[in-house]
């Protein structure tokens, strides 16, 4: 998610898993400074976090958080008269304290290549025979990708055995999406592709804000700009570089208001589409926009503030409901496919068709939630994801847009001529992508490998350089999952593929090509679930980072741009909308392979742009 690192995503956030290296020799300090509750710095840190006004900083930071809704819901249990009852409240969010330094120019790569990837992704969407060719050997280890690939393939697939279904097939196509990179000699490098469930957006905004508001404010503290100007002279290689404060800084970021803007455009496309239809008249109520998310959610304030977005700046109401609830809820209408949210049943899941009161047409369906195995309780939850998904409403995603954000499609896409060969399928009517945009897309492509039947001499090499050369500090295992927590490194990787690899004894003849072992077989059936990453190591630079209000600490720290896409599509390609739509960064100590902030690894941060 390699890559450090995330809706998306611990808990509806697709907080996204990555692997960072950071063995990158930096000029920053290699001591990393844990405070207590005071925010007072302990005599073995540097002398420029010391001279810091931190506690004036945090204090700001703090209250800015709160006054702008920076917050993460918590939940604790007290009890009261003998009952447990569980509580909830709110606190800081993790952020990091200042802003982190970003070049410029890596910057305006991610904002370039945002529309192309939202284009790839709707492609790949409509190529069934590329994705089901491709997470075959997947589906076949990982029963969450195959239930996944089953229901795509009988909802948008004709073959003799099967017919698609009509009103998923004529449904509009959203994509919220976010694509996560991290620097590599001052260009960006692909962590991954978030096609579901991509999440920070909004906190991301005010984050951006209180970045912008510490560093105008404090623009005068000496103190405050040699900090700047270090990171910046670590992040560059250049011992001589100065701030310039004219040109370096925050970038505005508008990623709450273009996110909900592409909700309310596929709403407002959808309810002009039927609303003139003999099925509707003057007296009909406004369809609404439903939230899926987590039962136990807590990244409830950032997706409240897109919620809340919705409503007031574009006059749509959203409602929040779980896959569970919606088991029970949510019904298509086998005439039309239009989708309903019943407000009431009476316990057995029986519904009066008959009360409108008690009805919501439901115009586009956002997955904050679906994304894990553990959003599925069982085959309710399957069912409901199935009912919608069946529906005319507009999706986001839609399955083929969730099976497109698979590590397996994007190490799939990295090898020679596949990109081409999607964005310019000749059978396709599509408009052709020039080759320098396609060129883009594959410039930030990091190296991907595969562990399945299809791996080529590149991906064995790859192998090899682990288990016979000990390189296992180069590379990064994961598995077709989301939500951080879920890759593998080091040591712990390397064990785990010697169990499925066999290795020939070393020969005792004089050659020495003879001597060396060499692997001798493979269980794909194992492996296959899993792709191999190279391991990036972006520049390090000082970071102070904050939980719930308070500073953690500051020490060397690597940081991760993730930027936004919106489209939106009709059923025959047509684009309505394509645009970037803003961005998130996220921070973490160095030492941590890890980095979603939901899953509590790393904290929400701002490019300063230099």
């Amino acid at each position: 998610n390699s890559n450090s690192n995330s809706n998306s995503n611990s808990n509806s956030n697709k907080s996204a898993t990555r692997a960072t290296a950071t063995k990158r020799p930096s000029t920053t300090s290699t001591t990393t400074t844990i405070f207590s509750s005071s925010v007072s710095v302990s005599t073995s840190s540097d002398k420029m976090v010391k001279d810091l006004p931190l506690d004036s900083l945090a204090s700001t930071a703090s209250s800015f958080a709160s006054v702008h809704g920076i917050l993460v819901e918590r939940r604790q249990t007290d009890l009261v008269k003998e009952k447990e009852r569980q509580q909830s409240y709110y606190e800081c969010a993790p952020i990091s304290l200042l802003p982190n330094a970003f070049p410029r120019t890596a910057f305006e790569q991610a904002v370039q290549v945002a529309p192309l990837f939202n284009i790839l992704v709707d492609r790949l969407s409509e190529n069934s025979s590329f994705l089901e060719s491709t997470l075959a050997q997947v589906a076949e280890a990982d029963p969450f990708t195959n239930e996944l690939l089953q229901l795509y393939k009988k909802i948008y697939t004709d073959s003799e055995d099967n017919v698609a279904n009509p009103w998923a097939k004529q449904a509009d196509r959203l994509g919220l999406l976010r694509s996560d990179y991290m620097l590599q000699n001052n260009s960006i490098k692909q962590v991954e592709l978030n096609t579901i469930a991509s999440s920070f957006g909004a906190l991301s905004t005010r984050v951006a804000a209180l970045h912008r508001y510490l560093t105008t404010t404090t623009s005068t503290n000496k103190a405050v700009t040699d900090f700047l100007t270090q990171n910046k002279r670590d992040v560059l290689s250049e011992e001589e570089a100065t701030l310039d404060l004219t040109t370096d800084g925050v970038p505005e970021n508008f990623a709450l208001e273009k996110l909900a803007f592409a909700l309310h455009l596929a709403a407002q496309n959808y309810h002009s589409k039927y609303n003139n239809n003999n099925e509707n008249n003057n007296n009909k109520k406004k369809p609404i926009i439903l939230f899926v998310v987590q039962p136990g959610e807590t990244n409830t304030v950032d997706q409240r503030l897109l919620e809340f977005q919705i409503t007031q700046a574009h006059g749509w109401r959203v409602i929040r409901q779980s896959l569970t609830e919606l088991a029970t809820k949510a019904v298509v209408n086998p005439d039309n496919g239009a989708l309903y949210l019943k407000h009431h049943d009476d316990g057995n899941g029986n519904h009066d068709d008959d009360d409108d009161d008690m009805t919501e047409e439901v115009a586009v369906v956002y997955y904050r939630a679906g994304y894990a195995p553990t959003d599925y309780f069982g085959d309710k939850e399957w069912q409901a994801r199935s009912n919608m998904e069946c529906s005319r409403a507009v999706k986001s995603p839609c399955l083929g847009y969730h099976l497109a954000g698979t590590k397996k499609v994007q190490q799939a896409l990295a090898r020679p001529g596949v990109l081409e060969s999607i964005l310019n399928n000749k059978n396709s009517n599509k408009e052709t992508t020039p080759p320098e945009q396609v060129q883009q897309l594959q410039d930030v492509f990091a190296g991907l490998y595969s562990l399945g039947q299809d791996m080529v001499p590149d991906d064995y090499r790859a192998l090899e350089s682990i288990l016979l050369h000990e390189n296992e500090s180069q590379f990064v295992l994961k598995p077709q999952r989301e939500g951080g927590g879920y890759n593998f490194y080091g040591s712990q990787m390397a064990d785990r593929l010697k169990a499925q690899v066999t290795l020939s004894s070393t020969s005792t003849s004089g050659d020495d090509n003879d001597n060396a072992a060499k692997i001798t077989a493979i269980n794909h059936q194992v492996l296959g679930e899993y792709i191999l990453m190279e391991r990036l190591f972006p520049p390090e630079q000082r970071a102070i980072l904050l939980r719930g209000g308070q500073v953690e600490g500051s020490g060397p720290s690597v940081s991760e741009l993730g930027c936004f896409g919106t489209i939106l599509c009709q059923a025959d390609g047509t684009v309505l909308h394509n645009e970037y739509a803003g961005f998130l960064m996220r921070t973490k100590f160095s030492h941590v392979d890890e980095g979603g902030v939901a899953a509590g690894y790393a904290t929400l941060s701002s490019p300063y742009l230099v």
